[in-house]
């Protein structure tokens, strides 16, 4: 049993207690936010302070002990505070660090920071899967792959809980659609619901994550924060979640008693549909009062562990701990581990400082304070620094000059006068991120945000690329962006691209020290790009239902024999690698690979090395190969380590609708290990179960 579980349900017998002395209306008061609509709504929309900007209550008891819930939203840091909270770079660019431990660590500060804002739950742990990276939010998780996702949530998740604070996985589940997330109703085979959708939340809850936040969106027909199959008998039975679960804000609950039958534990962050009308639902027999017991027993339990633990830990977390300087350093190397290199045609880059005397910057978004979404995740630090900020630090002797793009012939000749061109383009919170739109709603009706119909680049920055970038070779362009970027129209205009996604307040100032050459980049592409949209799942983004297929990302094109433009787990480096003497094993319990990398280049870095196995000899509809583990490694010149990576054969196995059960093929498994998926940079072998 995972320890943090261990330690709640040791408060199973003193809960209880307390839970059994109390009325029915105290109960229900414990599954309801403490905060009024029209206070949520006013700081929402700004005329107190913004969204979160104190952590939101709900539920406890005074006279029993029972600290209330208080809530912290994220993910890319506490949202709560203006000036204060550290803002990390967006999870995605996190995603593609591939860096497990850091974001172990980035759970540890972020969990001090809620302690030292007054809270205790964080309700960051986002890893919905896209289903189309157009999703406006999908900035906020960690990639297209479950494998990956379930890995990296899971490690936010103990981080922030080693600080006693309780983390919250959302949102359960479904949901990667925004401009239609309060009406849509997914559907799926169930073979595509347990195999892709749902196996990353089980990581997080086997994690021993505390709490699970509904989704808006409708499964199958039923609203998620009402759904008796996702709420109590996959989550609670069958994986055997003991904490609680809450509703995603203000519309995520519909009825009262379908929620109250369906497993919600409460909801969020005001009491509308709980409180006075739960209770008579109760008194009318529509809710059972067990429900309601097993409701209060679960959040009683949950706060009194992390309370317990805070207390005896001796932390004493203060504001002193807001955007410190060793948290404001993390989120620097994040965003120095997460920016990917996507292309370097003849070592442009790094760029010789020494040689630099003049440098175009082009576009907008290179003198934007630009850290993304400006929904429920939007982070407000003491500073963010932009592109220009950066490169004036880190070239004080040089002239830097910035143009935002609109005279192209203006642009060509800034271009052509420089030593080096940077293109700095993509997307801001106009473009994607949380949406809200809702009917009946005159107080928040602004669109903020929202699924992006094209995923390629605006049109303006791609003629600016056009026009200037064939005038200096010393040219990069680097993308500001959620998830993936087309790049097929424009890439053969310039040198080199970067993907830095919305890389943290220190942004600005990483990708000018990755482009002079003072950091190595070293992130992997936790994503496929492909030369067409059409080669991606196909998503109507204003609906009321969305069919998802099996198949989506880097595992639709290899299944399909298209090949991508690049691969997923793609990235490249300023020095090089070898990766040989590969092994491969299995037993009853792992399958394992194993190999020796070698830095043989002239510089320190790092390479993330990737496992992956096929299921070549299936017989049934399975993909060409999918993650099953990854290891980043440091290596100086000269340096080689061996690596080994395992993979529990539980993962191997498929979902049998017959017998409703996950399922082992016993055959010979491909196995692969290497730099990325694409078939030429992996080692082949095979191991059989």
């Amino acid at each position: 049993m995972n320890q943090a579980k261990e330690k709640r349900l040791q408060f199973t017998e003193k809960a209880q207690q307390i839970v059994d002395r109390m009325t029915l209306e105290e109960k229900v008061y414990l599954m309801s936010g403490n905060l009024s609509l029209q206070d949520m709504m006013a700081d929402a929309m700004g005329e107190a302070s913004h969204y979160n900007a104190k952590p939101y209550p709900a539920g406890g008891n005074e006279k029993e002990g029972v600290a209330p819930m208080l809530f912290c939203d994220g993910p890319r840091g506490v949202v709560c505070g203006t000036g204060e909270s550290t803002c990390f770079p967006v999870t995605m660019c996190r995603g593609a660090s591939f860096d497990v431990e850091l974001e172990e660590e980035i759970g540890h500060a972020i969990g001090r920071e809620v302690r030292g804002h007054g809270g205790n739950l964080f309700a960051g742990v986002c890893i919905n899967l896209p289903y189309n990276p157009g999703w406006g939010r999908s900035q906020e998780v960690y990639g297209e792959d479950s494998f990956a996702l379930g890995h990296m949530g899971a490690a936010l998740v103990r981080g922030v809980q080693d600080e006693d604070v309780m983390a919250c996985v959302k949102h359960y589940a479904f949901n990667s659609m925004e401009i239609s997330r309060f009406k849509v109703s997914v559907d799926c085979e169930r073979r595509t619901e347990r195999e892709v959708y749902l196996p990353h939340f089980k990581e997080c809850v086997d994690a021993g994550a505390a709490s699970i936040m509904s989704s808006y969106n409708l499964y199958k027909g039923i609203h998620c924060g009402h759904s008796d199959y996702l709420l109590r008998k996959v989550l609670k039975e069958e994986w055997d979640f003991d904490g609680f679960v809450m509703s995603d804000f203000i519309w995520g609950v519909k009825d009262t008693a379908e929620a109250g039958n369906g497993g919600q534990d409460m909801e969020m962050c005001c009491t509308q549909f709980f409180g006075d009308k739960l209770v008579q639902a109760v008194k009318d027999g529509l809710v059972s009062e067990a429900r309601i017991n097993d409701s209060a027993l679960r959040i009683v339990r949950t706060i009194l562990a992390f309370e317990d633990s805070y207390r005896k830990s001796g932390h004493a977390y203060d504001k002193s701990v807001l955007g410190c300087k060793e948290h404001v350093e993390l989120a620097k190397r994040a965003a120095e581990e997460g920016i990917v290199l996507l292309k370097n045609e003849n070592k442009v880059l790094p760029l010789q400082k020494e040689k630099i005397k003049k440098i175009a910057l082009l576009g907008k978004l290179a003198n934007k304070a630009n850290i993304g979404d400006h929904g429920s995740s939007r982070v407000f630090p003491a500073y963010v620094k932009t592109p220009m900020d950066g490169f004036n630090e880190i070239l004080p002797d040089a002239e830097v000059i910035w143009y935002s793009g609109e005279d192209l012939e203006h642009a060509r000749e800034v271009a052509k006068e420089a030593d080096a061109v940077v293109f700095v383009v993509g997307f801001d919170h106009d473009d994607e991120g949380e949406f809200v739109a809702v009917e009946n709603s005159e107080n928040y009706t602004g669109a903020i945000g929202g699924d992006r119909k094209t995923l390629g680049l605006h049109a303006d920055e791609v003629e600016l690329i056009k026009a200037a970038g064939p005038e200096n070779k010393n040219s990069a362009v680097v993308m500001i962006g959620g998830n993936m970027i087309m790049m097929t129209d424009w890439v053969d205009c310039v040198s080199s691209v970067l993907m830095a996604f919305y890389p943290g307040q220190e942004g600005g100032s990483v990708i000018a020290r990755i482009i002079i050459g003072d950091v190595n980049p070293s992130g992997k592409l936790p994503f496929v790009l492909p030369y067409e949209e059409k080669d991606l799942p196909q998503v109507n983004w204003d609906t009321t239902n969305q069919y998802y297929e099996y198949y989506h990302g880097y595992a639709r094109l290899e299944k399909k024999g298209i090949r991508p433009m690049l691969p997923y787990g793609f990235g490249l480096s300023y020095t090089t690698f070898t990766v040989d003497k590969p092994a491969f094993s299995a037993d009853g319990e792992n399958v394992r690979a194993v190999c020796r990398v070698k830095n043989t280049g002239d510089r320190e870095g790092a390479q993330v090395v990737q496992m992956y196995v096929g299921f070549g000899n299936s017989s049934i509809d399975r993909p060409v190969k999918l993650l099953r583990g990854f290891q980043r490694v440091t290596l100086s010149p000269g340096e080689e380590k061996q690596i080994e990576i395992s993979c529990p054969v539980e993962k191997l196995k498929y979902y049998d609708t017959k017998s409703v059960s996950f399922q082992l093929e016993h055959m010979e498994y491909e196995m692969y290990i290497g730099t990325s998926s694409a078939e030429e940079d992996l080692l082949k072998g095979t191991v059989s179960l």
